[in-house]
Formats: structure tokens, sequence, C-alpha cells
């Protein structure tokens, strides 16, 4: 049996439509969950909606629409994001779900019967926004005189019956974790955030409310709603079948949830000590990534610079889009986006580097070779220096990948593209084809090998470009994963189809409607 892997986005609120940012967490992920599945890992990748809360009754309300249709319509469109953006999650789970409804209460169940639930009276700020408490240290006066918390979105005044969690108790098991599984919480800046908020003191976690409906009933007493942190964060092991011992239940505990750097604090705080309290085994990391700037500014409806990835997709193509953000954004940091990056990365990189060697090397077996791929002679210096290289990819993206250093992972493989790129010039098959007829084979056969390496190693990212790729070179489908990269290298004597281009350059000025 396969080692298990099992890798989750935050899902996202259905109170508007998907954004960038959205994608990009969901693009990521994807990325990681076919590295994985390619490299013979038995892979459970989720992603879905969180859909109850006041944010969504607000929504609601505003819109003459009840929350559940609210949830069903725009749960639609982050369904169909994860298709246009090619994302192979094996799941969509939804927190109005009735698996979910079952697991929640259980949890909540386990930790009233650990004494870790109790009845009181919440007196303090509330965002609606971040759906989270702050305490009076927390918040502040804009220039507008509005109160705000840290995230600089509103907080108002909550007074209300509450059921508390005990969060208290958990100070010194969370810092405990946090010494004993230092890549718990990751990126390790983050992880010293968090350790300095612990260690400032835990209050009890109001996780209840009664001023709305739109939620997961409290267990015995239905005039409440639980929080929807203790709801939305259960999802994970909803998704497993984890009451009912589900075919999934091997895969909890989670690898690692893939989240915004703005959410970081539930789940590293409070996730773990729900868990701790239910008796359920503890996630195994959770990794933060930054926000999207659109152009160095922060996205927003008012500014009117919100991207859409859809059109984002139909402008650019899935691959490009995906390739994109993993390639120009330092995974855990913060990154920008601008059509001028984008079309600059299309260009040079995929066109040029990888597209151009594709349609160059190919194209010459094609018109010289009548389409059979050469059978290669003796190896070279050079060709051993080439071959090395493509040796040592794999070794390295794993590492990447270890890390989720995605950027690394493909700087690391498109350095070796512009390696591939200069032994093809410098050995200028044009010219050997006449004169070295031999040599003019080994060449071809060392760049094509070459090109099935990127191929295999860059699915997890652009997954249509390698698959044409790999049909270009023949290679059979069953022949594409990571064990395949050194026990399976290309014969030669095959016909191979006729070239087409992977990457045409982008030649369009304009930038997509927003």
């Amino acid at each position: 049996m396969s080692k298990t892997f099992y890798i989750t986005t935050a899902i996202s609120y259905p109170n508007g439509e998907p954004h960038i940012g959205h994608a990009y967490e969901l693009i990521a992920t994807d990325a990681v969950a076919r590295f994985k599945r390619l490299d013979g890992y038995d892979v459970f990748f989720l992603t879905g909606t969180d859909e109850h809360g006041m944010k969504m009754q607000q929504q609601a309300d505003k819109e003459g629409i009840s929350p559940r249709a609210l949830a069903d319509r725009n749960a639609e469109r982050f369904r169909e994001m994860c298709k246009v953006l090619n994302s192979s999650n094996d799941d969509f789970i939804r927190t109005t779900e009735e698996r979910h409804y079952k697991t929640v209460a259980e949890l909540w169940k386990r930790m009233e019967a650990n004494g870790d639930i109790y009845l009181d009276r919440y007196a303090g700020w509330y965002s609606v926004r971040d759906e989270a408490y702050y305490a009076e240290a927390e918040t502040q006066l804009n220039e507008h005189g509005v109160r705000v918390g840290p995230q600089g979105t509103p907080v108002t005044w909550t007074e209300e019956e509450s059921y508390f969690f005990r969060l208290s108790q958990y100070q010194d098991k969370l810092l405990k974790l946090y010494e004993t599984q230092p890549d718990f919480v990751s990126p390790g800046f983050k992880r010293n955030e968090i350790m300095s908020f612990v260690k400032g003191g835990l209050q009890d976690l109001s996780i209840s409310r009664t001023t709305f409906n739109w939620g997961v009933p409290v267990p015995g007493n239905e005039k409440h709603v639980m929080y929807v942190w203790v709801d939305a964060l259960t999802n994970y092991l909803s998704a497993t079948g984890w009451i009912e011992e589900g075919e999934r239940k091997r895969f909890w505990p989670a690898d690692v949830h893939i989240i915004g750097k703005d959410i970081i604090r539930f789940h590293t705080v409070y996730w773990p000590a729900f868990l701790m309290s239910a008796g359920v085994p503890l996630p195994k990391r959770v990794f933060a990534h930054g926000f999207l700037t659109v152009k160095g500014e922060k996205m927003s409806k008012s500014t009117g610079n919100v991207i859409d990835p859809f059109s984002l997709v139909e402008h650019f193509g899935v691959d490009a889009v995906r390739y994109f953000f993993l390639r120009e954004v330092s995974f855990g940091q913060d990154g920008s986006y601008s059509a001028d990056a984008i079309i600059t990365r299309l260009n040079s990189e995929l066109a040029n580097d990888l597209g151009n060697l594709a349609q160059r090397s190919l194209s010459m077996i094609a018109k010289n070779c009548e389409g059979i791929l050469p059978k290669p002679n003796s190896l070279s210096a050079e060709d051993e220096a080439l071959m090395a290289s493509l040796r040592q990819m794999l070794p390295q993206a794993r590492n990447a990948i270890k890390d989720y250093a995605l950027h690394t992972y493909l700087n690391d493989v498109f350095k070796i593209i512009g390696d591939a790129n200069r032994y093809f010039a410098a050995s200028e098959p044009w010219a050997l084809r006449k004169n070295n007829p031999e040599r003019f084979a080994s060449v071809m056969w060392m760049t094509a090998e070459a090109l099935r390496h990127f191929a295999i190693l860059l699915q997890p990212v652009i997954p249509e470009a390698c698959a044409k790729l790999l049909d270009l070179l023949g290679v059979d489908k069953n022949a594409r994963n990571f064990s395949n990269l050194e026990s399976s290298p290309l014969k030669g004597g095959e016909t191979l189809p006729a070239p087409v281009a992977l990457f045409p350059r982008y030649e369009a000025p304009a930038e997509p409607a927003a």
C-alpha cells in the first residue's frame, strides 16, 4: 500500500464571487497534490466552501434571498473555478452537507464531555468580516474614528449568552506542540508570531451565537448556533468520513492545511486545541501563504481592481496562469500580479525556453528523420553533463516540495531547461546533420530525452502542456510518473506525431477585464 498524503485548501466563503486569491491557493495546493501522486503517494486533496455565519446571512438579506440560496448559487461558482483551473481535487465539501453537520456535532459533544465547554455571557469586540473575536488591546480607532481589529476590519461591541471553550487551559499544550513539532506552523516566521500570541495568554473562546440562526445548531440547545470557526475547521475531518469509519479515515491526520496568512490563528491555535480536547490526532502541518496584490495595491471592490480568475484563464490560458502564480511568487510571501508580468513569464520562459526548444528539436526530427526519433550513439561529455543535471532535478524538486517552496522547484527546473537550450545551440545539430549524422542522432535523442524529463517533472504545474509534450515524444500514458524518469528513457526508433506549438507567444496588449 502506498503512503497516504492528505492536503487541503482553506474552504472559501461563498458570500461573493471567487477572486485570484482563492485561485492562487487552489493552484498551489493542486500542484503539491499532483506532485505527490506522481511520486507514488495515495493522495486525498480537499477543497470546498464555508457557508455559515453572519457574513452569509447579511449578504443574503442584502440580496433578498435565503442564505441557503446564496450558498447554493455561489458554491457552484467555486466548483466551476476548480474545473477552469484544472484542479485535481478529490472532493469538494460544503459545510451545509449532512456529513458535515454530523461530524461537527460529534466534535462538539466530545469537547463537552471533556469538560471544555460551558455556558456564560460574551461581551466584547467582534468582526463580522473576519468572523473573529478580538481583545480590547487588539482593536484601535482608525483615521475615520471607526474601531477596527488587527486586519483593519470594523468591529462591533457584542453582548449575548454564549457557550465558551476553555482555550485558556491549552496554552501550555499548544506551546509544547510548537516546540516539539517546529514545522507545525509554517513558514518559520509565522511560527514565531503564533508562539508570541499564545505566550501572551489565551482567553476562553466564545463558540456559539444566538443573534442569528444560519449555522450548525448546538447539540441540546438549538437556540444557539456554533461559532463559524468550530464549524468551518471541522470540514477537514468531515470529508474523511471520520465518524462513519469511512474508507477515507486512513487519511487523517492531514499532512498539511494550505491557508492564507490572515486565518493562521484559527488553524494553529483554535483548531489544534479543539482536536486535543476531542481526543483526535492533530494535523501535521499548517502552511500559510501570503497575499496577492495587483500591481502592488491591495485588491478591493471599491478600487475596482479585483481580478476574476475566469477572465484570466480565458485570456491567457490555464497553464500560463498556473505557471505564473507559482513561479512569480515565493510561496509563503506576498506577491504581485500584473498583466505585463504574466506576459513576460509566458513569452520568455514558457514560449521561448521550453516551447521553442520542443518546437525546434521535434520539427528537426520531423523534417530530417522522417519523424522517427533517432537512437543514440555513444554519449559525449556534454551529453553526460546534461544527463547528470536531469537526474538532479527530482531530488531537488522533492526537497523543495517538502518545504512547500514551489517557486524553488520551478526555478531549479527552468535553470536546467536553460542548460538544455545552451546544449542544443552549442551542438549545432543543423550542421551535424550533414557532416556527422551519428553525432546528430545522439544530440536529437538527448534533447528529446531532456524534454521528457521536463515534461514529467512539470506536470504538477502545467498539466495540459506537459500531456501534449509527452504525447509528442511518444511517451506511454502509464510511463509518466516520477518512477519512470530513470527507468523508462526514450528508446529511439519510434515514429513521433507531427509537432505542434505548446505555447504560442502572447502578442495582444489588452489586459483582461477585472
